[in-house]
């Protein structure tokens, strides 16, 4: 059963061990939501970097699922499959 490919940019990788590529087994459609929870058990300070005390995405995050982002379709409940890859993308301000 094909894994969810979750791609994290280099400046989120540090959080992840280094990798720039997370894998979640699924053997059916997960949301976003379980998705960053399974994350966020395995990767805490990730997990709290993508999301706020209330499990909202941050504003400065950005999660795309095939090339869709996540707050123009369903947000948080937006059904991921196995073999679909998830983008994350973080904003960088400048100053």
């Amino acid at each position: 059963m094909p894994d969810i490919v979750l791609l994290l940019p280099s400046v989120l990788q540090p959080l992840a061990g280094g990798q720039s590529v997370l894998t979640a087994p699924a053997d059916g459609p997960v949301t976003v939501a379980s998705l960053l929870d399974a994350v966020a058990a395995e990767y805490a300070v990730l997990g709290r970097r993508l999301r706020d005390e209330t499990g909202s995405l941050r504003r400065f995050v950005n999660i795309y699922v095939d090339g869709n982002e996540v707050r123009r379709l369903q947000g948080m409940e937006t059904q991921v499959s196995p073999g679909q890859e998830v983008l994350v993308i973080q904003s960088v301000a400048g100053g």
